[in-house]
């Protein structure tokens, strides 16, 4: 009986060299060791374990093993060697020069905006300011009525607005309402000072322009302390722009009107007038708003939880895109959200 295994396994051995492609080993794989459909070789020589004594069969059993275990070794060692061959034969023909160098890697950039972002939050942060961030979604009481618009106040209608079909919430017009969260998150009831930048997105439903958008980023300031004057506020902003700009920027303060300051500031920066084109962002003037300031409103104050009798403070408003435009030498704002490569590799 063992003499049937021995034929098999020399036989089975003596075929593998002469085997060169993976599907003709797979077949003698299916030949020796049988498939889900067939009978293996192997299979029908162990069919005769039932005619054997019982001293036989340990001895048949053990010799069965070693010549299974012997051709599982010897068609891995085969398959191996068949794998590297059909490689090197798929390189050859293939003529694939292995020393190129790989597709090149496109790599990712940080959009202009939020680059600019950035580098407000750090001039600031190293003023001593923290960032924070509120809802884009918020309610008719926190974006309007308790900066010192209540309803049917006529500065509503200075920003378009985008309401919800549930009522009261509205997308945030501005990040203002941030300046009521962070003194009532920080302030501690109106005991503590605090130093607060709010980055975030904005929706004004408004005509979209080369210099204004219906969605668009701005950054809201605030400071509050004791005996915050309109000089701190001119100065923090003066420092600012010569960290923003450069040492040599031209800027003004013009007076303006907000319901939530008092008295209110919109702050420009000189931008030209070498072109048509500079004529028509700055409305022929050669400046370009960046951000709107002033005095926290008494009411403002005390609905953030502070006593406008001992507390004060400045707050502003900016967009980064407005930032940037004079920052890139950018002269559409419409750049930012048109998401043409040709523009945004250039940062």
């Amino acid at each position: 009986m063992s003499e049937q295994l021995n034929q098999l396994e020399r036989s089975a051995l003596a075929e593998l060299p002469t085997i060169t492609t993976s599907e003709a080993l797979q077949a003698w794989n299916g030949r020796i060791f049988g498939t889900k459909r067939s009978r293996g070789a192997l299979d029908e020589a162990l069919s005769v374990m039932g005619s054997l004594t019982r001293e036989e069969r340990p001895i048949f059993g053990r010799r069965a093993n070693e010549v299974k275990q012997a051709l599982l070794a010897a068609h891995e060692t085969r398959q191996a060697e068949i794998r590297a061959l059909e490689l090197e034969q798929a390189l050859t023909a293939g003529a694939i020069d292995v020393t190129l160098p790989g597709a090149p890697v496109i790599r990712g950039r940080l959009h202009p905006s939020t680059q600019t972002l950035r580098r407000i939050a750090s001039i600031f942060g190293q003023m001593g300011f923290e960032v924070y961030r509120s809802p884009d979604v918020e309610t008719d009481e926190m974006n309007f009525e308790l900066l010192n618009m209540p309803e049917e106040h006529p500065a509503r209608d200075m920003w378009d607005t985008f309401y919800t079909t549930k009522p009261g919430v509205i997308l945030r017009t501005h990040t203002s309402p941030g300046q009521i969260r962070s003194m009532r998150d920080f302030g501690e009831n109106g005991t503590k000072p605090i130093r607060v930048v709010l980055p975030g997105m904005v929706y004004r439903y408004e005509q979209v322009t080369a210099r204004s958008e219906m969605q668009f980023n701005q950054v809201e300031g605030i400071a509050i302390g004791r005996n915050i004057t309109m000089a701190d506020l001119k100065g923090t902003m003066t420092e600012f722009a010569r960290r923003m700009y450069g040492g040599k920027a031209k800027m003004r303060f013009r007076g303006s009107y907000f319901p939530f300051t008092e008295p209110s500031v919109e702050i420009d920066v000189y931008w030209g007038l070498d072109t048509e084109r500079d004529k028509m962002i700055t409305k022929g003037t050669g400046w370009l708003e960046i951000a709107g300031a002033g005095m926290v409103h008494p009411v403002v104050l005390r609905n953030g939880g502070y006593d406008p009798a001992e507390w004060s403070g400045f707050a502003f408003g900016m967009g980064p895109e407005r930032t940037a435009m004079k920052l890139f030498g950018i002269n559409d704002i419409r750049h930012f959200w048109s998401n043409d490569l040709r523009f945004l590799e250039q940062f």
